[in-house]
């Protein structure tokens, strides 16, 4: 059942994750940053940045997502050109080199093919985050994850029946330190009842401050 409460709250804040608001409450999220949902769907992520007056764009490979996102953002956001929200395949998008300060990857990365697949997907969203720039992504973990059927290289069938390119701590913070970034948390991971783990990886564009 859905409270007045919840809904009015998801009315204001949608489903944002709870992760991501997190940043926000931290002020690493602020007004003015150029903010890109790589991986965006119909915007669950954006809808608090809409109407806050962010400066917000999109990317998802589904033609239906981007339609539900650009309908969604003419009306919070009508200030928005409905071409911020592209069909786009997140290893390869349309933006200039440091375009914008805050990339968002939510349960995206965890979808890669392979290896070079995943990389590509980082590479391309770290490409695209300026000097100083934010990069928050959850994504499946192996992690305190049991009852994992090895598939193919980092592809794995998990008990809740899907199939997901899955991390460990240890490749985060390698390719954090190949990619020339900070960790701004710990590695986190959440273990959802035996089914999936989810981990949050957040990393500033740049050398650690002194």
């Amino acid at each position: 059942m859905t409270t007045r409460l919840a809904a009015r709250l998801r009315e204001e804040f949608g489903e944002i994750d709870i992760h991501l608001f997190d940043q926000l409450l931290h002020g690493r999220i602020a007004e003015g940053m150029r903010v890109l949902d790589a991986g965006c769907g119909t915007g669950r992520n954006l809808v608090l940045l809409m109407r806050e007056g962010f400066d917000v764009q999109g990317v998802d490979a589904s033609e239906d997502a981007i339609a539900k996102i650009r309908a969604r953002a003419a009306r919070l956001a009508p200030r928005l050109d409905a071409d911020r929200f592209r069909v786009e395949a997140v290893e390869a998008m349309s933006l200039a080199n440091d375009a914008v300060d805050v990339v968002i990857s939510s349960a995206v990365l965890h979808f890669a093919r392979d290896d070079a697949h995943w990389l590509a997907m980082v590479r391309e969203m770290w490409r695209v985050l300026a000097p100083d720039g934010i990069l928050f992504a959850r994504l499946a973990m192996s992690l305190g994850q049991p009852g994992l059927r090895p598939l193919e290289g980092r592809r794995f069938a998990l008990p809740d029946g899907s199939v997901r390119y899955l991390v460990d701590a240890d490749l985060l913070r390698s390719t954090t330190s190949q990619l020339g970034g900070t960790l701004l948390d710990p590695i986190k991971c959440t273990v959802v009842d035996g089914l999936r783990s989810m981990g949050t990886w957040i990393v500033r564009k740049g050398e650690p401050r002194s």
